[in-house]
């Protein structure tokens, strides 16, 4: 086994868009593990937006991220060396190792991964945070039922596609919002959307309207800004909203919201919520999820970056919409 891996670190905070600068790739030696520790090979590491917010030194829901430490982020590898008895070497698991090739756990929040029917990769995307968080803001907030017209933004992203595939086999109209022709091709025709609004193309209303005559029942908002003000003006009576993330002004972006009145004169019900607060209901949702993947039934697709160097370029692509599903960093050969 290689005597060394490289990770990479937070080396400055961002003044407004990240660039890559504000990231270091660092070799570092492979530490000796302790009892009850394990050590992991890392074989691929998720990008999520929410990375960008703990970069900044702002209250947040979590502490923001260290400079000059190891960037956080979803990882899924094997265990190459075990001094911990729930652990053998060869197991696959998950866990938060960050942009790293390698790390070490005691094993506390790592969890054991099948990979029978359901491939090591997913379970950062489909059957992973992205998934559950996608599962439970349908379920549990807007509480999606048959014949419903649902909205979910960056709909060709890894919970977008997800909520909407969800809503679709419970029997709801699914109506998606992507940047370009492409993503919504995707999204209507490999997804099953019912439609998709293209919100570069520059008749976002218009277009919104056609796709949801009988209003909007329910959105899952994962963005801000502009589409997400045109979905308020066609909100019905007693509309739910799962509000995820607000991508748009992650950079600094436009989130002025001209229809907020909405919110009041059609009764809607808004809640924000962070996924990791609602680890009581991961098993049923992965559970719900991993049956999906496996048979065929929830799609998903990659955007992959080669290598850890690749990784700042390919976050930065992530903020500005550049992938089509899941961002992954792969990080063996």
């Amino acid at each position: 086994m290689n005597a060394q891996y490289q990770r990479i670190v937070l080396a400055s905070r961002p003044n407004g868009e990240v660039t890559p600068e504000n990231f270091r790739l660092e070799t570092v030696p492979v530490p000796t593990i302790t009892e009850g520790q394990v050590l992991i090979r890392n074989h691929f590491l998720s990008l999520d937006p929410y990375m960008r917010v703990r970069m900044d030194d702002v209250k947040n829901y979590a502490a923001p991220q260290a400079l000059n430490e190891t960037m956080i982020g979803g990882t899924v590898g094997e265990i190459v060396a075990s001094k911990n008895p729930q652990f053998q070497i060869g197991d696959k698991v998950i866990g938060m190792m960050g942009w790293a090739e390698m790390g070490v756990s005691d094993g506390s929040l790592l969890r054991k991964l099948d990979t029978t029917h359901i491939p090591l990769s997913a379970y950062l995307g489909a059957v992973g945070m992205p998934g559950m968080t996608a599962w439970y803001g349908l379920t549990q907030i807007m509480q999606a039922k048959e014949g419903e017209t649902i909205v979910v933004s960056a709909a060709s992203g890894a919970v977008g596609s997800v909520v909407g595939q969800l809503a679709k086999l419970r029997g709801c109209r699914a109506v998606g919002i992507a940047g370009g022709a492409e993503k919504c091709a995707y999204v209507v025709n490999d997804l099953g959307f019912d439609a998709c609004v293209d919100y570069k193309a520059g008749n976002l209303e218009d277009q919104l309207a056609a796709a949801t005559p009988n209003g909007i029942d329910a959105i899952f908002e994962n963005v801000g800004g502009a589409s997400f003000d045109a979905c308020l003006a066609r909100v019905n009576p007693f509309a739910r909203i799962a509000f995820c993330g607000m991508i748009a002004g992650y950079d600094g972006g436009d989130m002025s919201i001209h229809n907020a009145r909405m919110l009041l004169s059609m009764r809607v019900t808004l809640r924000g919520f962070i996924i990791s607060e609602h680890l009581d209901l991961w098993p049923q949702g992965l559970k719900e999820l991993g049956m999906l993947v496996a048979q065929g039934k929830l799609k998903f697709r990659e955007s992959i970056a080669p290598n850890l160097a690749a990784a700042p370029e390919a976050f930065i692509g992530l903020l500005k919409g550049k992938n089509l599903g899941k961002q992954l960093v792969r990080l063996i050969p």
